[in-house]
């Protein structure tokens, strides 16, 4: 039987998600912003530059994650609940496989990056120590618990995820209060607490899944054929994410080589802002991105090009209402968040959030072909392209160039990635060229110039100041809201939104 994409559906997942989203980036600010008072910028550094030795071997697991949530999108549109059960067990099996290879992999080659290279006060080295290792154990917990999180997905049940981000929340609160309570070592607390925190929501995943999916329930077999499809498919995925690895910590290497860990917690500070608004557009994407392999396995093309379009429209609308804003007054809302601001903060996050507009618009290509399981032209191309942002950065920074450099170098080469995606994807897919610029690109570029008039002109009008700050960012969510309601959407999801909204309202 083929899978038939709901709007409704879709809609609901999308607020689900939102408000799961709304929750974890209240509370992810409040938590940063108590947790960099507490620990101080040198500390705050440490953790998120020790942290990210570890998130470079991720690049295992992301490419394993990848093909366990197309696989199971694919099975699941397909019909095939026999091949599901396959899918799943031989996607735990080898999350275990990474796990192990990841603890190998951090307990030499990361270790001796630590322990030799990497720029760290001798009295604080203890402190970095207990946070690495830590680091290990919360990445193994990661791995696990991608099979359990993809199944959610895949079954478009997000509002498990809302009831789990209610769990987290409190969690992240507690945290924060046990790190003010004790009187110990503040780094070396917040590492253990963090590791306590990251085990309870693996295990609340664990158990949701096993009593709600019948497929999640463990039993031993193994199939050849699956297991090579799966590592074949992860195998190519894998260059992708281990181009993002070193693209994203591997930058994060660069700035303590050459500037030292207080550089380190500016960018620190601005990817976890950045990171705040990438949840945005993934909470919708998580919501649409099932649709779209459903929609491809069944064999809907046309479906899954509209799929394409709406998910592109939506996601910049939402992007550009929250970080145009944000990116006119950037110092304002970091002295509202942080009562220390990281100097190069502000520059780090600008720059940032311009990027994360252009990747999650171009997001839904990716998605589309991943479903038709061809990715290894994708994959080679793009990741060739995007791994030349090290060597380049460091050849800048070498010439003398300041820390905000490799970002712009990272900013290029993002939009050089874009235009090889349009020429590799679009083929693939049988999606026209035209097709795409007419139902994404025209209506989303008229948006943006429009956009840009109300804060450009208040900015020339108004005076520096904490309320023109403010006005200004109130009428630029305004206006760029009421563009995406009658230029972003289509008259689809126009209709559909306003019906929801008369409905709530009469109630």
């Amino acid at each position: 039987m083929a899978y038939t994409p709901s709007n409704s559906r879709l809609l609901k997942n999308t607020f689900l998600l939102y408000f799961r989203m709304a929750l974890m980036m209240c509370i992810n600010l409040y938590t940063s912003r108590i947790v960099l008072l507490t620990l101080g910028v040198e500390d705050y550094g440490i953790f998120n530059v020790v942290g990210g030795v570890i998130v470079m071997f991720s690049f295992l697991n992301e490419s394993m994650t990848a093909s366990t949530q197309r696989f199971l999108s694919f099975e699941l549109g397909a019909g095939n609940k026999e091949r599901l059960h396959e899918v799943f067990i031989t996607s735990l099996h080898i999350h275990i496989l990474i796990s192990l290879i990841v603890i190998v992999l951090g307990e030499t080659v990361g270790l001796w990056f630590v322990l030799e290279k990497m720029v760290i006060p001798p009295e604080r080295m203890v402190a970095a120590q207990w946070c690495y290792q830590l680091s290990i154990f919360i990445a193994v917990l990661t791995v696990l618990n991608y099979p359990y999180q993809s199944a959610i997905i895949t079954h478009e049940r997000m509002s498990s995820f809302a009831y789990i981000a209610i769990l987290d929340a409190v969690l992240k609160l507690l945290l924060v209060y046990l790190l003010l309570v004790f009187d110990y070592d503040r780094l070396i607390l917040y590492a253990i607490l963090y590791a306590a925190e990251k085990f309870i929501i693996r295990m609340v995943y664990n158990i949701y899944c096993i009593r709600n999916f019948e497929e999640c329930r463990y039993k031993w077999l193994f199939h050849k054929h699956t297991f090579k499809e799966m590592a074949s498919f992860a195998g190519w995925s894998m260059w992708g994410n281990l181009a993002y690895v070193c693209y994203t910590e591997g930058l994060n290497m660069l700035l303590n080589l050459f500037f030292g860990p207080i550089v380190n917690a500016a960018r620190g500070v601005a990817v976890q802002a950045q990171g705040a608004i990438f949840q945005v557009a993934n909470n919708f994407q998580m919501a649409m991105n099932p649709q779209i392999t459903k929609t491809y396995a069944s064999g809907q093309l046309k479906e899954t090009h509209n799929l394409i379009y709406r998910s592109s429209r939506l996601t910049f609308c939402l992007m550009l209402t929250i970080c145009l804003p944000l990116i006119a007054e950037t110092p304002i809302v970091l002295d509202i968040w942080l009562k220390e601001v990281p100097e190069e903060s502000v520059t780090f996050l600008r720059i940032l959030l311009v990027i994360t507009m252009i990747q999650m618009f171009y997001a839904p290509l990716i998605t589309a072909v991943a479903a038709t399981g061809k990715i290894k032209k994708y994959e080679t191309t793009v990741s060739a392209l995007m791994l030349t942002i090290i060597p380049i950065a460091y050849v800048v920074l070498r010439m003398g160039g300041l820390p905000q450099s490799v970002f712009i170098v990272y900013l290029c080469i993002v939009i050089l990635a874009y235009a090889t995606i349009l020429y590799i994807v679009l083929p693939m897919i049988h999606l026209k060229l035209a097709d795409y610029l007419i139902n994404t690109v025209k209506p989303c570029g008229i948006m943006f110039v429009l956009s840009l008039i109300i804060p450009v002109a208040m900015k020339m009008v108004l005076p520096a100041g904490l309320l023109p700050s403010l006005t200004i960012i109130a009428l630029t969510v305004i206006s760029t809201s009421i563009l995406s309601l009658t230029i972003g959407l289509d008259e689809e999801m126009r209709k559909l939104i306003f019906g929801r909204l008369k409905k709530w309202t009469s109630r």
